[in-house]
């Protein structure tokens, strides 16, 4: 499972699947996610909008699973 660390409280999935490596572009995302191949804590996934919050594991087939981890500050 690779890590993908967030800078903010959440993203978007189509913004993540672009972080990941995963697409290019949002039109890459969109068709990916019609096309059922992105799952999001085990359950397909359709929309681009969905809020991803740390600890969400996203799996999109071909690409492996991803973990959404949030930014840690070291005082």
């Amino acid at each position: 499972m690779k890590k993908i660390v967030i800078h903010s409280g959440y993203i978007k999935l189509d913004s993540f699947l672009k972080l990941a490596d995963c697409v290019s572009t949002g039109g890459m995302a969109k068709a990916l996610l019609q096309e059922g191949l992105v799952a999001v804590n085990g359950e397909r996934e359709e929309r681009r909008g969905r809020k991803l919050y740390p600890g969400d594991k996203v799996e999109v087939q071909g690409e492996g699973v991803f973990e959404v981890e949030g930014e840690t500050s070291e005082a």
